[in-house]
C-alpha cells in the first residue's frame, strides 16, 4: 500500500531536514562489505572490567533494576556520581536533587537542550562538534553558531576573542566539550578561566559534555567548568560510563547541576526514555567505585594506543595532530596531495583496508574540515598496528 502523503510538505520535520543518515553508520556500513578494519566509530573492541560485568549479571540474577527504575536514577548510582565528583573536582552535589540518570550522554545532551532552549535562541558550540549537538539545537528550535577551532603547532586551538564575538542578545547557552571529539583538544584552566567569566558577564547557561575526563594525556588536566567561579549554578555538566568502562552499549550517563537545572533537564528526560538500562546502573554504581589503579591504567593503555597509531599514521604520510584526550586523532590528508576527506574515506576502504570518519561532517563550515579525517585508537594494540601497517602498505605512504 502506498503511504500517503501531502505533496505540499514532507514527510520529514523540516528542523531535522538537512540530517540524514549518519556518517557513522555510512562508514560501518563500509566496513562490513570490504572487511575494513573500522577505525571510524568510537567503540572499544573489548569489554570493560569483568567485575563490572558480573555486577550486572547479579543485579539481573537478584531482581535489582528489571522493572522501571526511579526516573532519576537508582539512588545508588545517583550517590556514586556524586561522591565520583567530590572525590576527583572537589565538587559537591546532593544525590537527591542535583544528579539525574539518562540513556548515555546522548540523551543527557538531548534532554538539556530540549529543556533550556526555545525558538530563537542561540546555541554555540565548538567546531567540528559532534554531530548530535546540531540535531539537538535543531529539535529545541535553536540557532546553532559555530566557533571554529583551529589547527596551530601541533594542536587546535580556540579562539576567546572569536567566541566572545559570537555572542548576541540572542544567545542563551554555550554547549562545550572537553576534552574534545574528534580534536583531541583539552581545554586549558586559562581558555575555561576566559569562558567562565563571558558566561557570567552575559549571563549564559553552560552545557558540558565531558564524557571523555577520564582519557586525558601528555600534561593535559581535565578541569571541570562548574569548579570555576560563579559556574557551578548555570553549568549543566554530563558525562558517562560507556568511554569510561567499555560498556557503550549499555547506555548509562548522568547529569550533574544545581537543583533548577536538574528540575528543567528531568522534565525533558521524562518524555524521551523516561527511564533505562535498571541492572546496568547498579553496575556502573560499583565501577565508580573502583580504585584509583583502574583509571590511571585504562588512561595509560589508551595513551599508549594513542602513540601506535599517531606513529603509523605518520609514517603513512599523514600530519598527525596528536590528542591530548579522547581516543580520536586527527590527521591531515594533504600531504598525500588529497584535499576532499569525505572523498579520501569513502575509498579508503578499499584502498587501504581501513576505515575512518571524514572530519567535514562536524562542521557548519566544511570547507575548514575538508582536509582532515579521524580515526579510533579504542582497539586492541594488534588491530591498531595491522591498520597502521595497510595505510602504509597501500600507497598511502
Amino acid at each position: 500500500m502506498a503511504a500517503m502523503t501531502s505533496s505540499a510538505r514532507p514527510l520529514l520535520n523540516r528542523r531535522l531536514a538537512e540530517f540524514g543518515t549518519t556518517v557513522f553508520a555510512e562508514m560501518s556500513a563500509l566496513a562490513l562489505r570490504t572487511g575494513a578494519i573500522n577505525l571510524g566509530q568510537g567503540f572499544p573492541d573489548t569489554d570493560g572490567p569483568e567485575e563490572v560485568r558480573e555486577a550486572a549479571v547479579r543485579a539481573l540474577r537478584d531482581g535489582r533494576g528489571n522493572q522501571y527504575p526511579p526516573g532519576p536514577g537508582i539512588p545508588e548510582l545517583r550517590t556514586a556520581v556524586a561522591a565520583h565528583q567530590l572525590r576527583r573536582y572537589g565538587l559537591s552535589y546532593d544525590p537527591d536533587t542535583e544528579v539525574l540518570v539518562t540513556a548515555g550522554a546522548t540523551e543527557a545532551i538531548a534532554a538539556a537542550l530540549l529543556a533550556l532552549v526555545e525558538p530563537g535562541d542561540e546555541v554555540i558550540a565548538l567546531e567540528p562538534y559532534y554531530d548530535s549537538y546540531a540535531a539537538c539545537v535543531a529539535m529545541a528550535g535553536g540557532t546553532r553558531v559555530p566557533v571554529t577551532l583551529r589547527p596551530r603547532e601541533g594542536r587546535f586551538h580556540l579562539d576567546l576573542d572569536e567566541l566572545r564575538d559570537a555572542v548576541t542578545d540572542r544567545t542563551r547557552l554555550l554547549l562545550l566539550n572537553t576534552p574534545h571529539n574528534p580534536t583531541g583538544t583539552v581545554l586549558t584552566r586559562e581558555e575555561l578561566t576566559a569562558i567562565a567569566e563571558l558566561a557570567v558577564e552575559r549571563d549564559l547557561l553552560v552545557v558540558t559534555d565531558e564524557v571523555y575526563e577520564h582519557l586525558v594525556f601528555d600534561d593535559a588536566e581535565h578541569i571541570p567548568l562548574a569548579t570555576l567561579p560563579g559556574m557551578r549554578d548555570r553549568t549543566v555538566t554530563i558525562s558517562s560510563a560507556g568511554k569510561t568502562f567499555s560498556f557503550t552499549g549499555w547506555k548509562v550517563g548522568w547529569v550533574t547541576a544545581a537543583p533548577p537545572l536538574v528540575t528543567a533537564v528531568r522534565s525533558a528526560k521524562q518524555y524521551l526514555t523516561y527511564v533505562s538500562a535498571g541492572p546496568f546502573q547498579y553496575a556502573i554504581a560499583e565501577a565508580l567505585a573502583l580504585p584509583e589503579s583502574y583509571f590511571t591504567g585504562f588512561r595509560d593503555d589508551l595513551w599508549a594506543k594513542r602513540d601506535v597509531l599517531a606513529s603509523g599514521l605518520e609514517e603513512a604520510g599523514l600530519t598527525v595532530y596528536r590528542p591530548s584526550g579522547t581516543y580520536f586523532i586527527t590527521a591531515d590528508i594533504r600531504p598525500l596531495g588529497e584535499t576532499d576527506g569525505i572523498a579520501f574515506c569513502r575509498a579508503l576502504p578499499e584502498r587501504a583496508g581501513v576505515v575512518a570518519i571524514p572530519t567535514a561532517v562536524f562542521y557548519d563550515h566544511q570547507d575548514m574540515g575538508a582536509p582532515f579525517v579521524r580515526f579510533a585508537f579504542c582497539k586492541k594494540t594488534s588491530v591498531l598496528e595491522e591498520a597502521a601497517r595497510r595505510l602504509k602498505g597501500a600507497g598511502t605512504g
